[in-house]
């Protein structure tokens, strides 16, 4: 089943706008879901040292937990929100708990955010699996984190395509940054990594592949996505110059659940006022 309309936003359901008026049960065979482990509920305290956060678990227990996102998580929780944690059972771990989910308030109602980037490619990883993705789901053989040089790797090489397109190399980046204006912006910090990415993707539609840049919304709030020049105006100038070299990009709307991580559809991704994704 592949993401495909007239309209350029596919929804597979209702709109969502929260989790609170989100009800998985009815739509779960309309959209496709990737399973999280079982979690469990916190209350945030605060974020710090990047990668810790301490959050108040239902009987009081205060704990420290591993927060896996390497960015500012601009508007992606605050104290006092509810938070939901995966818990490992490896004793080398120094924190068991792993910050998994938000749910937020920043002006416009709860919204439901999951804040753990390696999250997107998997679900990306699931989305590529099950054809879910137009302009992409001709591609018989994907392969992850292949190498590209002898110290970066791009995200995904797509081969094999049933029409005869060129292989494909996709670069997957975790969107969750949404402004005062309701839409969603990546990056949410300078990011000389991702500008180095678009310059390998840049790279390889020159040497006859095809390449592309997917944006992972993993935010029930967003409905658009656009680079962030306010944030990062070489990362902004990096990507319009990708694209004007043939990079192609999609935006992949997901709706966290505390049962899952429900792919919902594409997204419009915006940029100078004017349309830029693939369709």
């Amino acid at each position: 089943m592949c993401v495909k309309s007239a309209a350029y936003y596919h929804d597979f359901g209702q709109p969502v706008q929260s989790l609170m008026q989100f009800d998985s049960s009815s739509v779960e065979n309309s959209l496709s879901k990737m399973r999280l482990p079982d979690l469990l509920a916190a209350t945030l305290v605060k974020r710090y040292k990047r990668f810790l956060a301490d959050m108040i678990l239902p009987n009081g227990e205060q704990i420290t937990v591993h927060c896996p996102n390497t960015g500012t998580m601009k508007h992606c929780g605050k104290q006092g929100d509810k938070c939901w944690l995966s818990v490992s059972d490896n004793p080398k771990r120094k924190y068991a708990h792993t910050w998994e989910l938000v749910e937020t308030d920043n002006g416009g109602g709860i919204e439901t955010i999951c804040i753990n980037t390696a999250r997107a490619n998997q679900v990306v990883a699931a989305a590529l699996e099950k054809k879910l993705i137009n302009g992409l789901d001709q591609y018989q053989q994907t392969r992850k984190e292949v190498k590209d040089g002898d110290k970066s790797r791009i995200d995904f090489l797509l081969s094999e395509s049933s029409s005869g397109q060129p292989n494909c190399w996709l670069e997957v980046k975790s969107a969750t940054l949404q402004e005062s204006d309701g839409k969603g912006y990546f990056p949410d910090a300078v990011t000389d990594r991702g500008l180095k990415h678009l310059k390998s993707l840049t790279d390889k539609v020159a040497q006859g592949d095809r390449a592309g840049l997917l944006f992972c919304v993993m935010h029930s709030g967003i409905d658009q996505v656009s680079p962030a020049q306010h944030i990062d105006p070489k990362y902004y100038q990096g990507f319009q110059q990708a694209l004007a070299a043939g990079v192609e990009c999609w935006a992949l709307s997901v709706i966290p659940q505390v049962d899952g991580l429900y792919i919902k559809g594409l997204l419009p991704v915006v940029a100078e006022g004017q349309l830029v994704a693939t369709k």
